[in-house]
């Protein structure tokens, strides 16, 4: 593109063309790169990938804090069934063997009530749908996600609880008991 810019000398009354793409800086070569409509369509195709991604990891780390739940609940239960078995009583707290520190996976200590020896169930022992005690000697159970329980499983509070049921034959969300 040679353009061309004719300037007249007024002294002599020469003319003189000069070139403008001498005096101009030269652009510099195109170089591959991306165009801002190819940046968008990649930040758009991401954004869609983990808008399916998010609610995938929330439910995946749900399931790891429930197995973490019920691992912990499982071995707590493996150490007060190790003092019935040596016919020695149950501890009054949970620190009576150790675990007094216990958290579970959302932070809230867990959850131990010890039946007294006899007849009787006492105020607060867990119970299934027809409001019957799901354990014989001690409940254990975590207070799950929302940090609320009630007796009773069917109660609205009660259904993401990590319990223990049947004396150690079901630990789980109480919503599958």
């Amino acid at each position: 593109m040679g353009c061309v810019i004719s300037v007249r000398r007024v002294s002599g009354g020469v003319r003189q063309s000069v070139s403008l793409e001498q005096h101009l800086p030269k652009r510099p070569p195109r170089t591959a790169g991306f165009t801002l409509v190819e940046m968008i369509a990649v930040c758009a195709i991401i954004g869609i990938l983990v808008t399916f991604a998010i609610p995938k990891l929330h439910t995946l780390l749900t399931k790891a804090r429930n197995a973490r739940a019920i691992g912990d609940i499982v071995a707590i239960q493996t150490d007060l069934m190790a003092l019935e078995a040596q016919g020695q009583p149950l501890p009054s707290t949970l620190a009576g063997i150790g675990r007094g520190n216990m958290r579970d996976p959302w932070g809230r200590p867990y959850q131990y009530l010890v039946f007294p020896p006899g007849p009787g169930v006492p105020a607060g022992a867990r119970r299934d749908r027809f409001l019957v005690p799901v354990n014989s000697t001690f409940d254990l159970y975590s207070l799950g996600p929302d940090g609320a329980s009630s007796p009773p499983f069917t109660a609205g509070p009660s259904h993401d609880d990590i319990v223990r049921a049947n004396d150690g034959g079901f630990i789980g969300l109480a919503s599958k008991y």
